[in-house]
């Protein structure tokens, strides 16, 4: 799939329908229009064209990663008359979590029967492969053993199973020994879990992809537009035909504003202090926690054929390390999971100090660190150990040694925590005060695995804004 090709308004990168690029409505060619000029610039920033922008929009979606995409996507091929646009404050879609994460087409196995979680996460695998077969977008289907390796771990390891077939994960099976070594043969267990629907893809690659159809069909992606305000017009745009048709203002860090009927926010890492801004509380709040993984060296990945994950410990808020091949054909190992002290901040040493205080003065921060110390302190520790984090790597392949391993990459999860400490793991849905909270929907929180689910999540996100904003 070839890069999008970009948009640049004044100083903002974006993209709007022309010919060849995609189509704009013509209710949206008749559009108040950014009177400045505008850029269309390729995927390398070299400058092809100029064009207008639309000021105006009847949606416009904020947030550029996987979930803020694919809800775009979705709204707009179910309401091809209207308007829509989504802002992302970043100069290109996908930069964070959709862009640093694992990769794994999760099958739905971990989570409890009849929530909404497990349904989202068993629709979203069967509506991620079909997308992915139908746009050419590769991915392996590479399979997960779930890995018991002391004898005490097989109920939790068969009451796994039982869920997973009660969620109608596909052909999920348990395994012996025997049958572990025939799949992963560097990899010794007691008793596996096999689930072989599991797999991996690049998901900045299909996010990207939910760009390219939003686009294509008359959507305006804006970048490098960060958004620092919501609010109701006073007054009417001057020499504006709409009058007040769009009411609300959504003001960005540089002073430039689009006005709009409705807005949804799926703004990630910082949906909480964007739901602020029209009112709403700062619960749940999001707290940042990195991941950083290992990676093993090029010449030992044949010890890896496909996933290889520990049995989940329930006393335990986090998975713990696993075995993840890449569509590169690297092996990722990890993660751990320690507070980041940026929201943003994927290397150690990342610092913010209005992120570092906003998470420990949270006295639901700190709820959770008191009912896990010693998990919390492992999980430091083996951040700072290369051989902490070898020595767990080594209970489902023995011979992986501290030389076959160097640091890898990171990424930055968006925990929604309660003020009672709890991980919050439902949607959360919130508007706002006066008038604004009408017209806004945040995305407070959409269950993990979100890249996995995104397409079911959009579903559900787009009928949500439709019963709201009657759409």
């Amino acid at each position: 799939m070839p890069p999008p090709l970009l948009l640049r308004a004044g100083r903002a990168w974006g993209r709007v329908g022309l010919p060849g690029l995609g189509r704009a409505s013509g209710h949206q060619r008749r559009r108040n229009t950014i009177c400045l000029p505008v850029s269309v610039v390729d995927s390398n920033r070299t400058l092809i064209g100029f064009v207008s922008v639309s000021s105006t929009f009847d949606v416009v979606v904020v947030g550029g990663g996987i979930v803020g995409l694919a809800s775009a996507r979705e709204l707009i091929l179910r309401h091809p008359s209207l308007t829509f646009s989504v802002l992302e404050k970043e100069k290109d879609l996908a930069c964070h979590q959709s862009g640093h994460n694992s990769g794994v087409i999760h099958s739905g196995i971990y989570y409890t029967p009849g929530s909404l979680k497990a349904k989202l996460c068993v629709q979203g695998a069967a509506l991620c492969y079909e997308y992915c077969d139908r746009k050419g977008i590769p991915y392996k289907q590479c399979g997960k053993l779930i890995v018991a390796v002391e004898q005490e771990e097989i109920p939790r390891l068969k009451a796994l199973y039982e869920r997973g077939l009660l969620n109608s994960v596909r052909d999920l099976k348990l395994i012996s020994a025997k049958e572990i070594q025939a799949k992963e043969p560097f990899c010794r267990g007691v008793m596996a879990l096999d689930s072989p629907y599991t797999g991996i893809v690049n998901y900045r690659q299909v996010a990207l992809s939910y760009a390219e159809d939003f686009q294509e069909v008359g959507g305006a992606v804006l970048t490098d537009f960060e958004v620092t305000n919501l609010e109701m017009a006073k007054e009417s745009p001057s020499e504006s035909e709409d009058g007040m048709k769009y009411p609300v203002v959504v003001r960005n860090s540089k002073g430039e504003e689009i006005r709009c009927q409705h807005i949804v926010t799926c703004a990630g890492l910082y949906s909480d202090r964007l739901s602020e801004i029209s009112g709403c509380s700062r619960e749940p709040r999001i707290v940042p926690f990195r991941g950083d993984y290992l990676v093993l060296k090029p010449e030992k990945c044949y010890m890896v054929k496909g996933h290889i994950y520990p049995v989940p410990d329930p006393q335990f808020p986090f998975l713990g390390v696993h075995f993840t091949p890449r569509m590169d054909g690297s092996v990722w190992l990890g993660p751990n999971a320690v507070l980041a002290f940026k929201r943003e901040g994927y290397k150690l040493y990342d610092f913010s100090a209005r992120d570092f205080i906003d998470a420990v003065v949270y006295s639901g921060l700190w709820k959770l660190v008191f009912r896990n110390v010693s998990y919390g302190m492992s999980e430091m520790y083996r951040a700072c150990f290369l051989s902490a984090q070898v020595k767990q790597l080594q209970k489902f392949i023995p011979e992986v040694t501290i030389s076959d391993i160097l640091r890898g990459p990171s990424g930055v999860r968006a925990q929604a925590l309660d003020q009672d400490g709890n991980l919050v793991d439902d949607f959360v849905f919130d508007g706002g005060t006066g008038d604004i909270g009408s017209r806004v929907l945040h995305v407070r929180n959409a269950p993990s695995p979100a890249a996995t689910s995104s397409l079911a999540i959009a579903k559900m996100i787009a009928d949500e804004v439709e019963r709201r904003f009657g759409l």
